[in-house]
């Protein structure tokens, strides 16, 4: 590959990150922001029903983990999107995927390896805009 050929795909293929990074953002603040809300809002039978998980734990624990993800969704769009402050996101990522990394382990230790995927990917996508907002693409602030 020539220099001029490096250099016109490096702009591109940072871009790219940046789009893919952005795209991440979005689908971990919806899906955490959802857990989140419902997590904090939801009766601990409700949710007992439709997760099993919270009737193990005391219910002031489900609420305060709900409201780590709700949190953890919100700093994954705002600070970005604003610009004030950006450098919370990639530690709105960096506190997501220890969520899922504590998930992992108390899954394992239930014997509930099925949850382990969701986990192992929500893990994965929080590490990577971690990592991309703190490295690789960071957001200027104003």
């Amino acid at each position: 590959m020539s220099s001029t050929t490096a250099t016109l795909s490096a702009p591109n293929s940072s871009r790219a990150l940046s789009i893919g990074l952005w795209v991440v953002q979005g689908l971990l603040a919806f899906a955490f922001g959802m857990a989140g809300f419902m997590k904090t809002t939801a009766p601990i039978a409700d949710l007992t029903a439709m997760m099993v998980w919270p009737g193990a734990l005391p219910p002031p624990l489900v609420r305060f983990i709900g409201g780590a993800e709700f949190l953890g969704a919100l700093g994954m769009i705002l600070p970005s999107v604003t610009r004030i402050l950006p450098r919370l996101t990639p530690l709105a990522g960096a506190g997501l995927a220890t969520i899922q990394s504590l998930a992992i382990g108390f899954h394992i230790l239930r014997g509930e390896f099925n949850a382990l995927p969701i986990n192992l990917t929500l893990g994965a996508l929080a590490a990577f805009i971690a990592w991309g907002r703190y490295k690789k693409a960071p957001i200027p602030a104003r």
